[in-house]
């Protein structure tokens, strides 16, 4: 019931333009901060400079541009894609499941094989090192609980769909198999 609330979901509004945009800026701003923690990842794309990347999910999309550096830029709009990845799975529920438990979304790929490879290696093995950042914000220690925590909090989001996922549906379960026991004599 959820996962169709969530499939048929639609903002009351489109977002301004200005706030698309922004929020899209915000995002690569933290890409390159992830790629800039590894240096393989910077000289990896730094060989795909100039290349344009597109990102779509339904109606969303997202186009960056590969820049000299290894890092990221938002890309014109206008500007051709290189690479198409386009985010098949329709439900947002089911998006966040896959994500929570570790999983990759289903992609389709349409494009430079070789940038494909480079974008898939980075998903492979960049990952955002949470603690350090708040740690330089908050301290070692707090920065530890959060973490911590927010892991206890994923777990429990992962045992949570698991369980959802064994439970049958009240209209295919099947009543227990009832045996005839002889009834004993008064």
């Amino acid at each position: 019931m959820l996962e169709g609330f969530l499939q048929d979901f639609k903002l009351p509004f489109t977002p301004p333009d200005w706030a698309v945009e922004e929020t899209q800026r915000r995002v690569v701003l933290l890409l390159n901060h992830v790629l800039m923690q590894e240096s393989q990842a910077t000289e990896r794309l730094a060989r795909q400079k100039g290349r344009t990347v597109l990102v779509q999910w339904q109606s969303l999309s997202f186009k960056v541009l590969v820049t000299p550096a290894g890092l990221l830029d938002l890309a014109q709009s206008n500007a051709v894609s290189d690479l198409v990845l386009t985010l098949t799975d329709p439900s947002p529920l089911a998006l966040v499941q896959g994500l929570v438990q570790g999983g990759k979304p289903a992609v389709r790929v349409e494009g430079d094989v070789q940038l494909a490879a480079d974008v898939n290696w980075l998903t492979d093995h960049l990952r955002w090192d949470v603690e350090a950042d708040l740690a330089r914000i908050v301290g070692d220690v707090p920065a530890h609980m959060l973490v911590s925590n927010g892991r206890k909090i994923a777990q429990a989001l992962q045992q949570f769909v698991a369980q959802g996922r064994k439970t049958p549906s009240a209209s295919n379960s099947t009543p227990p198999a009832t045996t005839n026991q002889p009834e004993s004599a008064p």
